[in-house]
């Protein structure tokens, strides 16, 4: 495949390391009838051989020429290409009707090397769309995996531990070093495993209060709940959800904020 140089715009970083690619493939562990859909494929690292190991795979890839590239290829027969950007694409339309009419959600399973400018709001994007996957493996900055992972009182525990908490199971699997990428970049990396929840701690019809509640909690995290929620609730509220207004958002659990919009949406 013809080597393009990596665009900065796009965040790129091409994996290329043999060994690393067998451990994140074995990890995945694709079934012959499996659904894959992959976040940005770059130069196919990943997705050749997940092609050959699964019964379906679709591809979003925003890099048009990268696409062009894909397309050339004759293991390429055996995916989709879709030509949009992660951040807006809806994950939805790939569900076929056998899909659809599965017991338990969809058979879809998500993977990709996500690009590490927008790697937070592109999590944020798949956590609207957690539901339709039964699970997803994704690579990203090392310390953005810390932060998805992180507990309360953690330095590194913010918004984005508590949205995932409440949707997931997250497992940080392995790390990746630099060199493991064309061009390498700056940080390590690593790779993590999200296990849709059976049953989520958050209902659909809470989901936009809660976040709303995760919004201001941490948006002012140096401020008290009872100040950095007054946009949501006040503090007679925050006392009745079982939570001291004095606190702080990092000293929260994830089922104190499940408390909290609960109330607040009564």
């Amino acid at each position: 495949m013809t080597s393009r140089p990596a665009r900065k715009r796009f965040g790129q970083n091409f994996l290329h390391d043999a060994n690393v690619i067998g451990h994140i493939v074995a990890s995945i562990d694709p079934q012959p009838g499996d659904h894959l859909v992959e976040i940005g494929p770059g130069r196919g690292a990943l997705t050749k051989p997940l092609s050959q190991l699964c019964n379906k795979l679709d591809v979003i890839e925003i890099d048009r020429d990268l696409a062009a590239d894909l397309e050339q290829q004759d293991w390429a027969r055996r995916i989709t290409i879709h030509r949009a950007d992660a951040l807006r694409f809806d994950f939805a339309q790939l569900i076929d009707s056998a899909e659809q009419g599965a017991d338990a959600g969809s058979a879809m399973r998500l993977t990709g090397n996500l690009p590490y400018n927008i790697s937070t709001p592109l999590l944020f994007h798949i956590l609207d769309h957690y539901h339709l996957f039964s699970d997803i493996h994704v690579m990203l900055q090392k310390e953005v995996v810390q932060r998805m992972a992180a507990g309360p009182g953690s330095r590194t525990y913010g918004r984005l531990s508590v949205a995932l908490a409440a949707r997931c199971h997250v497992e940080s699997l392995f790390t990746i070093k630099s060199g493991a990428f064309q061009p390498a970049p700056k940080v390590e990396s690593a790779f993590a495993c999200l296990s849709p929840l059976a049953v989520p701690l958050v209902q659909p019809e809470e989901w936009p209060v809660f976040d709303e509640i995760l919004r201001c909690a941490f948006g002012q995290r140096r401020k008290q709940l009872g100040n950095a929620l007054q946009p949501v609730m006040d503090s007679a509220a925050i006392a009745a959800a079982g939570v001291d207004p004095k606190q702080r958002a990092e000293q929260l659990t994830v089922h104190d904020f499940v408390s909290l919009t609960r109330i607040a949406r009564r």
